[in-house]
């Protein structure tokens, strides 16, 4: 089981790696998360300098793609020879796209009559990409998710565990990167904003 989370330059830090760290908790033998890149290094939204392990072209293969947001998503939607790098196809994969990420997927046509999630500062792009854009934390529709905060990333990381490896697995990712006090609390707010979309 991969699962490919796209991350380009400018990427932001939390979209990407809280993900990538929760994703992770999974012990699986055949579970398999990377970061995919369109270059071998991206630098994030505030420097830090990340190595891809996969390609653009082996993300599209992965079982499962989160689409990462960034400062400079709208350079990478208006660069056509980037864009055509991504074949993804909800019938044979779980895709889901974090605050500007949402917009990626609205350019490829994977939005089409679906509502999705994005941050606030995304808003205005995914709407004039003529995608509805609704003000909740989370939404999924068949294999296509999205979400919209950074720290929302909890959100597409338990949908993703839970649509590949079950509810149980997700609730005790979440378990271990909970604040201590109040773990239940923050595996059943998790899991209430996912439940109805699994």
């Amino acid at each position: 089981m991969h699962i490919a989370i796209l991350t380009f330059e400018g990427f932001n830090e939390l979209d990407s790696l809280i993900a990538f760290s929760i994703l992770n908790r999974v012990q699986r033998p055949d579970w398999r998360v990377s970061i995919a890149s369109p270059a071998e290094h991206v630098l994030s939204m505030n420097g830090l300098r990340v190595e891809a392990q996969v390609s653009l072209e082996d993300a599209c293969g992965a079982d499962a793609v989160l689409v990462g947001s960034g400062r400079l998503t709208r350079d990478v939607v208006a660069d056509d020879a980037l864009m055509s790098r991504l074949k993804l196809d909800p019938n044979r994969q779980l895709l889901g796209a974090q605050c500007s990420g949402t917009l990626i997927l609205a350019k490829l046509g994977l939005l089409d009559d679906v509502p999705a999630c994005t941050d606030l500062i995304s808003k205005p792009w995914v709407e004039e990409a003529g995608v509805a854009v609704l003000n909740q934390p989370f939404v999924a529709k068949g294999n296509v998710a999205t979400a919209g905060g950074c720290l929302a990333s909890q959100y597409l990381a338990a949908w993703f565990i839970s649509r590949l490896a079950g509810e149980e697995a997700a609730r005790s990712a979440l378990h271990y990167v909970a604040p201590v006090g109040e773990k239940d609390l923050y595996i059943e707010r998790a899991m209430s904003n996912i439940s109805r979309f699994l």
